[in-house]
């Protein structure tokens, strides 16, 4: 009887022990289900614990792509780096009528809350310069840097 009662107390102890594991990369059940339901055909997916978010970094129809999700499994946010061919035409006209004598050093589209943005990182031999655009009327500076 006892040898019955204690493997009950350890059957119990590991189910509770389970149910509060984190996966096997470290990431909580919460985030792990959101991200299986919400990316099904993911590949190679790295994880990277923030102070206010968890990151996936994996691969989705041939594309590297991040997810941003907070420790209770919300989706935050979506990116993915895009080539300046693949920004709207607007956004891409605005960007040569106003830039044009800076190169790109970064592109990314996020999809959050429903909305699109982009972001950009255009340099030249004197600035770094950030660029979003969200409402596809051009590009709003983001944070601006003078090279030294």
């Amino acid at each position: 009887m006892k040898k019955r009662i204690l493997i009950c107390a350890m059957l119990l102890v590991a189910t509770i022990s389970f149910s509060f594991a984190k996966t096997t990369d470290g990431i909580n059940d919460k985030v792990a289900t959101s991200f299986k339901k919400d990316f099904a055909n993911a590949q190679d997916t790295r994880w990277e614990n923030g102070s206010d978010f968890i990151r996936a970094t994996f691969s989705l129809n041939d594309e590297i792509v991040q997810a941003y999700y907070t420790q209770d499994g919300d989706l935050m946010a979506v990116t993915r780096n895009i080539l300046s061919d693949k920004l709207p035409i607007t956004q891409l006209l605005s960007l040569k009528k106003n830039y044009s004598n800076y190169w790109i050093s970064d592109l990314f589209e996020m999809y959050s809350n429903g909305e699109t943005a982009y972001y950009i990182t255009i340099e030249n031999a004197d600035q770094k310069i950030v660029l979003k655009s969200d409402s596809g009327n051009g590009w709003n500076v983001y944070s601006k840097e003078t090279k030294l």
